[in-house]
């Protein structure tokens, strides 16, 4: 989530008339994450998310989202749902942009997750992952491993914030990683983007899963492989080092409802590799290519650049479940 578009009382004024949310009292743009523009709405019945869609997220790609997130709630997979406006549709233009109103999910992001949060996020995933498998909808993966190539060419390193010497580094990991990728592994509808701030808590309880616009059929292996990096490293000073009770918790958690196969955890490695080289580009990218005039807390690369070290120094599934 971020602020790259503001909006005015008549964009709220057709909004609120629109989608029926009453009078809206309150606006405030979210400055947290880095991909669309997002503001919480008050109003004298309820609070609402609006997401205005910006430049990675393709307009072919917003149906399966909405549908997506709608189904989830059809089978009671706590998540923001979307609403549709007076034409029966999701979608909307704010400054001619897309844009879209979910509901609010009661409950935040925790700044510190313990193990038994890890245990529950690992079976909400696998709640997840066994409800997507009913669900007949298909959306390649934009950032799968063979796209990031393309990402790695956009990256401006003659820039003063990006050193030069990190791209030949960088285009040997990728090169190894994809002579590795496995062929072949269960797959189905990942969230792909399940970052501390995307899962909710309420009172320490598991409260849902927010920020779908990531979602995608990839590898179910692969989601766990992104939130061990994700959610599984523990910051002390700038280091990041890997939680490893963290680590079983998650996968434990989440093979009380889907137990892995014997390939998802010998691919669990390569997957986390990947991960990590994944996000460690898109926040290159960003801290190179976002306009200075953006809302938005760019987050530095280093973080995953050691986390990618540290996957590289590792082998097999015993090194992560211990």
């Amino acid at each position: 989530m971020a602020v790259y578009t503001k909006i005015d009382n008549q964009d709220l004024f057709s909004l609120s008339d629109s989608y029926k949310l009453g009078k809206i009292t309150k606006s405030k743009g979210i400055k947290k994450g880095i991909e669309n523009t997002n503001y919480l709405l008050k109003t004298n019945k309820s609070k609402f998310i609006l997401t205005i869609f910006e430049r990675r997220v393709q307009k072919k790609d917003l149906p399966f989202f909405m549908s997506l997130m709608e189904k989830l709630n059809q089978k009671k997979i706590i998540c923001p749902k979307p609403l549709k406006n007076s034409k029966g549709k999701h979608l909307s233009q704010i400054k001619n942009k897309p844009a879209s109103i979910v509901t609010f999910l009661n409950g935040s992001d925790k700044a510190n997750l313990n193990y038994k949060n890890c245990f529950d996020i690992g079976k909400n995933i696998a709640k997840f992952h066994k409800a997507t498998s009913k669900i007949k909808l298909y959306r390649e993966n934009s950032m799968s491993i063979k796209k990031l190539d393309n990402l790695l060419k956009s990256i401006k390193f003659k820039s003063n914030k990006i050193s030069s010497k990190l791209k030949p580094t960088l285009s040997i990991c990728l090169k190894d990683i994809k002579s590795q990728w496995p062929k072949k592994l269960p797959s189905g509808i990942i969230h792909g983007d399940l970052f501390i701030d995307n899962i909710f808590f309420n009172k320490n309880k598991f409260s849902g899963f927010i920020d779908f616009y990531f979602s995608s059929n990839d590898y179910l292996m692969y989601e766990i492989a992104i939130c061990i990096n994700a959610l599984c490293f523990d910051k002390k000073r700038n280091s990041f080092k890997m939680n490893h009770k963290k680590v079983k918790n998650l996968i434990d958690g989440y093979e009380t409802i889907r137990p892995f196969t014997k390939n998802e955890k010998r691919a669990l490695n390569i997957l986390c590799r990947g991960a990590a080289l994944r996000y460690l580009l898109t926040r290159v990218y960003d801290y190179s290519n976002t306009p200075k005039t953006a809302l938005i807390k760019v987050k530095n690369p280093n973080e995953y650049f050691q986390k990618l070290i540290f996957h590289n120094n590792l082998n097999n599934y015993k090194d992560y479940y211990k």
